[in-house]
């Protein structure tokens, strides 16, 4: 049974950090490209970053290129977002996808509210 659950959101005041993770089960995550997306309040669906099965990390959306990270840690099965210097537009629910196996904005989520 696939499962990837989200975790680390809150209230961050602008420029302050937050890491989120994500834990997955029922895959071992380098056999997928896995990514992070969010989704602002009355907006769609966005693509931030994305790491390849071999490694190869890449951030996508440009707003938060220079401020965000992607990494992994194979063992535990967990992908993490490092977010620095966030700003009140990172406000959103952030999710967590395995191409091939659950893709976009789906699942519980976890919500990041930045705000002073």
């Amino acid at each position: 049974q696939v499962q990837l659950v989200e975790s680390g959101g809150g209230l961050a005041q602008p420029g302050g950090s937050l890491t989120l993770s994500c834990l997955s089960s029922g895959f071992t995550i380098n056999a997928f490209a896995m990514a992070w997306y969010r989704q602002a309040p009355g907006k769609g669906c966005e693509l931030v970053a994305r790491i390849f099965s071999t490694g190869v990390n890449t951030i996508d959306a440009d707003s938060v290129k220079g401020r965000f990270v992607i990494s992994r840690d194979v063992p535990n099965n967990t992908v993490y977002l490092l977010m620095n210097n966030l700003k009140p537009e990172d406000t959103a629910v952030y999710y967590c996808a395995a191409f091939g196996l659950r893709i976009g904005c789906r699942g519980q989520g976890t919500q990041v509210t930045v705000s002073s």
